[in-house]
């Protein structure tokens, strides 16, 4: 599933004007004329040119690792989503959880009680082979595992739902924090938090414990593929039997272990990281059993602190401040709301988009959609280095990419959830259960396409390669991104430019590897494919350039799929508001022509200002880049931008046109 992410929030995206009173103005037209440092010229720094004002006068709030247009919209939702659940009845399950997380008094008074039983499970594991089993049943329960599972469509049977067996285990971000120098106080903040949760947990040496912990993931470190690797859609689809499963890794006894999960009498998986896998499963074979109940002891522990008594919750943060740079714990009706909106996403969801996304947004939101999908055809068709073959089956892909707006035509039943207002430790672990549950009930059936991996709510957008579709929920639909009152200019420049990230999500460097179907087949010409790849290497190695924070470059592999839909999607949103225009010239506004307008609207999209140690995590761990470079990235390409600012040879990004990235 490809996302499209903005900055540090872990679901922000694009908007429209779904509010009436409480929906800020961005001037007259649509943009925020003084976030921008005109001092700067355009081709020496396209996004300060556009934010840079902004940017020297906003301070990041101290319970945030960033601060921009992303927050902005993300915080808007949150505090809509605040109104609908605290009205919520006490005895609804959306009143009810979210007062169970609102009682501090009551969760004060419970302290660790809950979490004592939950330790003692694992403190009564006698075997490897048991200790194999809580692994399986950390899924929908208590704990972590080795392994992650998931449920996707099978990528060469797009239409069955299977299970991927991958590699997990880490309780950093990456790979990175426990091999590279540049994360050392992340990995000593790490250790600390194991040490204090082993001794809340009554563990007789936590600080021995913490460090075999600490050498524990270091060793699952060392044997995991770095992330960019992780995105190869070929290497990661491993189908095999259990048999062979068993074969592979016969440290882990699979049938049981799978059982554990909820997943017994499975024939076949799909193994994603296949020599990590069989690594990490010898690592639980040559690791002392008390050290691995006290790895997830620690991993339980960091679960459900956030859910425990003040105590619990300050260990953690001391821990999450050094990850994300951020200072101030969130607000605890903050937390709540994130909690509900978690556990229960469709139906808060049901709620928000009759409130907050009137059936005119929508309308408009498929209209638009239609105009880009018609002019990434008309890209597609133009495109001098593709075979005809090749653009043909693009154009197929292209035709038969599904379209979803706003909401799900079909609402999740939550009913089978027992939420208990008294009971907040109870109310998450069943929550979690049910939740897994969910994903179980898919597993070995046809896919149900209606169903969404966002909620309404989300301010985001995603494109779900393996079923050919593009969804945008309804959170993602306000302004400054969307706003049926702005210049088109503006809404082409800004949502215009995340539909057409969208679409061409399905034709980037592993886009290009899915056929029309959702089925991982090579459609390309030998020919097209080498002359693509060359391409993508242009943009790749400009990427690679670029220093987002000091001593620490983007990593153009890991980022190549988004930055490429990042530049499709500007060059698709540029074209479909030409075409708008009906051969009319764009009107002059406030002196500017409407590709200057159309081109500020863009990196205003991306305005954003992050915490050093939340850029690092992001570029470590994250496939998008820093948003400062998804404005200058993409624009150095465009031979239009150029011409609508007067980019020329000196300018410190201005490339020569032969060295222009022209993918698509």
């Amino acid at each position: 599933m490809r996302i499209f992410l903005l900055a540090a929030v872990s679901a922000v995206a694009i908007s429209g004007a779904a509010l009436a009173a409480d929906k800020p103005m961005y001037g007259a037209w649509g943009v925020d004329l003084t976030a921008r440092d005109t001092a700067v010229k355009p081709g020496d720094d396209f996004n300060k040119f556009a934010n840079g004002s902004w940017e020297k006068r906003t301070t990041i709030p101290a319970d945030q690792p960033s601060a921009g247009v992303g927050y902005d919209v993300f915080n808007r939702s949150q505090d809509q989503l605040r109104t609908l659940i605290e009205t919520a009845p006490a005895n609804t399950q959306i009143g009810g959880l979210y007062k169970s997380f609102t009682d501090e008094a009551k969760v004060e008074q419970v302290d660790d009680a809950p979490l004592k039983a939950d330790l003692a499970r694992i403190a009564a594991i006698a075997t490897k082979a048991d200790m194999a089993k809580a692994l399986g049943a950390a899924h929908g329960g208590f704990g972590s595992d080795l392994f992650s599972l998931d449920i996707y469509p099978d990528a060469k049977t797009p239409e069955l739902n299977v299970l991927y067996i991958g590699q997990s285990g880490l309780g950093l971000p990456d790979r990175d924090y426990y091999l590279t120098d540049g994360f050392k106080p992340q990995l000593e903040a790490y250790r600390a938090f194991a040490e204090r949760a082993l001794k809340m947990a009554g563990a007789p040496d936590p600080a021995k414990s913490a460090a075999d912990v600490i050498a524990f993931e270091t060793a699952i470190a060392k044997v995991s593929w770095p992330v960019a690797e992780r995105r190869d859609v070929e290497k990661t689809y491993n189908p095999m039997t259990i048999a062979e499963l068993q074969a592979s890794a016969p440290e882990i006894p699979w049938s049981d272990y799978l059982a554990a999960a909820g997943a017994p009498s499975l024939k076949s998986v799909v193994l994603g990281e296949k020599t990590a896998v069989r690594d990490i499963a010898k690592l639980f074979a040559a690791t002392p059993l008390e050290t691995l109940k006290a790895w997830q002891t620690v991993q339980g522990v960091q679960e459900m602190s956030p859910y425990l008594s003040k105590r619990f919750v300050d260990s953690r943060f001391e821990f999450v401040k050094v990850l994300s740079g951020q200072t101030q714990l969130r607000p605890r009706w903050k937390r709540g709301v994130t909690l509900v909106d978690g556990s229960l996403g469709e139906l808060v969801g049901q709620a928000y988009v009759a409130k907050y996304f009137p059936p005119s947004s929508k309308a408009q939101m498929v209209e638009l959609i239609g105009n880009l999908k018609v002019a990434m055809a008309a890209r597609i068709e133009k495109a001098p280095w593709m075979a005809p073959a090749t653009k043909q089956a693009a154009l197929t892909k292209l035709s038969k990419m599904r379209v979803m707006v706003g909401y799900p035509d079909k609402w999740r039943d939550y009913s089978g959830l027992k939420i208990d207002a008294g009971d907040l430790y109870g109310n998450v672990r069943r929550s979690g259960a049910f939740e897994w549950a969910y994903q179980l009930s898919d597993l070995g059936k046809p896919v149900d396409h209606g169903k969404w991996g966002m909620t309404p709510q989300t301010v985001n957008a995603y494109n779900g390669g393996l079923e050919n579709k593009i969804v945008f929920p309804a959170g993602i639909l306000q302004a400054p991104f969307f706003d049926p009152a702005a210049d088109p200019a503006v809404n082409y420049g800004a949502i215009g430019a995340v539909i057409g990230h969208e679409i061409s999500h399905g034709f980037d460097d592993q886009g290009r590897k899915i056929d029309d179907t959702g089925k991982l087949r090579d459609w390309w010409t030998a020919e097209d494919a080498k002359r693509f790849e060359a391409q993508s290497s242009v943009l790749g190695a400009q990427y690679d350039s670029y220093e987002a924070v000091p001593g620490m470059h983007i990593n153009g592999q890991l980022t190549m799929g988004e930055n490429i839909a990042d530049l499709a999607g500007l060059q698709v949103a540029y074209d479909a508001y030409h075409a708008a225009l009906k051969g009319k010239p764009a009107p002059v506004i406030d002196g500017m022509t409407g590709d200057q307008r159309f081109f500020l609207a863009f990196a205003q999209a991306w305005q954003d200002k992050s915490r050093d140690d939340s850029l690092k995590q992001q570029m470590a761990s994250d496939p998008h880049s820093p948003s400062n470079f998804r404005v200058i990235g993409p624009t150095r390409n465009v031979d239009a931008w150029y011409a609508a600012f007067g980019v020329k040879p000196g300018d410190k990004f201005y490339l020569p046109p032969e060295k222009r990235s022209r993918i698509w």
